[in-house]
């Protein structure tokens, strides 16, 4: 009997090992095999690339400082090599703490607040894990250069002989009007891509670089952006940096793609409170809202909020702001139109998460679709980004010109009576230049180009100018 006993534990244990076994390769089958980081102003971004889903935790350690991640139900499939300069990372390392816990060990400069959540596959990634290292209050980076991928747009020369514009000196308590551009995308969100290997998130980065240069360049005006360099930011993200900068308009810069390789044409969109306007319009909407999972904040309401409240907020936002940005959206719109050709002839709207703002009249601007070959190629080149940009910097100066912000100094200037005159128009006689007419209206040519879109000083008789307020006049 005893034999028998014997013969029937080792058959117990041999099928606990075998049972085992088969638990390791179900549970153990995903693998880590890249990670990846981008540095933004306040925080660190690493993204994990994953071949099936796991489950993870996080912690931190002192003396020294030091974060790790337990990845359960994973393995390592490659080293995880990357680059952490100009990161609080100095060293990371892993060890595969069971056949089935992965443990990677983040070594650090300085203590961080990390947070974590897991993403499903979507177009480009499959399974990920992101984790985000954000910086104390105290001891917080500056904004990262940009990366070497990302072209900075260069400056437009201006003629040094042009005549010099003397504005009223701008009084005491009189500010700027701030417009915030918002760069779509960016960081592991590529955003759309052209067919030869265009992203929308480089694109549209250089359009709102030049955006931003030519605003601030105009007296009474100055311009942010949301973004600096490559690194994602949540939607709801963009909006409260627009809010901390103090705006007055936000406009959020895109290239995006189509169903269709034949859809073509720049586009501008308000906030809608009814849904949109159009199939586009629609498709397009869903496409920007779901990339703000790649935040994580997907499901999170407006700060303390209830979602009741929330849903107010946001319903009172679409009523306050819509109409400024209809305004602001349909000059941007006609000013774009000069330059390229458009996908629809009226502002358009959409629910656009970067759009539902409570108190910044805002815009997006689709400058064209990046899934168009010929409009890809136009998207990567700078001289059409800066005419792009000037489209966009004459809308918002036109908007501005007729509805100054109070306490502002464009608002100074109309209410003093120190503005000459509105636009005007003229028409090019034989022998004019534009530094002539320049001298004539008492405005820069960089204005009169500017106003105008004008790539060059070259103009035709017959030609029709615009002559925009002295008060609209460059930067000295």
């Amino acid at each position: 009997m005893m034999g028998l006993g014997m013969r029937f534990r080792a058959l117990v244990a041999a099928v606990g090992v075998l049972f085992l076994a088969v638990t390791v390769d179900a549970v153990a089958d995903s693998k880590v095999n890249s990670v990846r980081l981008w540095r933004a102003p306040d925080n660190t971004r690493l993204v994990f690339d994953l071949t099936g889903p796991v489950q993870h935790s996080v912690f931190t350690l002192t003396a020294p400082d030091r974060l790790v991640i337990d990845i359960n139900g994973a393995t390592l499939g490659a080293p995880l090599n990357v680059n952490t300069s100009n990161t609080p990372i100095t060293a990371m390392r892993s060890a595969q703490r069971t056949p089935t816990d992965l443990r990677v060990v983040i070594d650090l400069k300085k203590a961080v607040t990390p947070k974590s959540f897991s993403l499903a596959p979507n177009a480009q990634y499959g399974n990920r894990l992101v984790v985000d290292l954000f910086d104390n209050a105290a001891d917080a980076a500056p904004p990262p250069a940009p990366t070497p991928s990302v072209a900075t747009v260069p400056a437009v020369p201006v003629t040094p002989a042009e005549p010099a514009i003397k504005l009223p000196p701008a009084p005491a308590g009189k500010r700027d009007i701030v417009v915030v551009i918002d760069a779509g995308h960016g960081g592991e969100d590529p955003g759309a891509s052209g067919s030869r290997g265009q992203r929308e998130k480089d694109v549209v980065l250089q359009i709102a670089r030049e955006t931003q240069r030519q605003i601030s360049g105009m007296k009474g005006f100055r311009a942010e952006l949301t973004r600096t360099g490559d690194y994602f930011i949540p939607l709801r993200g963009r909006t409260e940096i627009a809010r901390k900068k103090g705006a007055d308009l936000f406009v959020s810069i895109h290239a995006d793609a189509a169903p269709s390789a034949a859809a073509f044409g720049a586009s501008v969109f308000a906030l809608s409170d009814r849904g949109a306007t159009s199939e586009t319009a629609r498709w397009l909407a869903d496409s920007e809202n779901r990339s703000d999972l790649i935040g994580g904040a997907g499901n999170v309401s407006l700060d303390d909020k209830d979602r009741m409240l929330a849903g107010v907020l946001l319903d009172l936002s679409m009523t306050a702001s819509l109409t400024s940005s209809l305004n602001v959206g349909q000059k941007v719109l006609s000013n774009i139109g000069r330059v390229t050709p458009l996908h629809k002839q009226r502002v358009e709207q959409a629910g656009f998460m970067v759009l539902k703002s409570p108190d910044i009249p805002s815009i997006l601007v689709e400058t064209g679709f990046i899934s168009n070959a010929n409009e890809a190629s136009k998207l990567a080149a700078s001289g059409h980004q800066q005419a792009l940009a000037r489209s966009i910097s004459s809308g918002v100066r036109q908007f501005f010109q007729q509805n100054p912000p109070p306490g502002t100094y464009i608002a100074w200037l109309r209410d003093s009576g120190k503005i000459a005159q509105g636009p005007r128009d003229h028409r090019v006689n034989p022998g004019e230049t534009l530094a002539m007419i320049a001298v004539r209206y008492q405005v820069s040519p960089a204005t009169l180009r500017s106003a105008n879109n004008l790539s060059s000083d070259e103009l035709k008789i017959g030609q029709h100018l615009t002559i925009p307020g002295t008060e609209l006049a460059a930067k000295e």
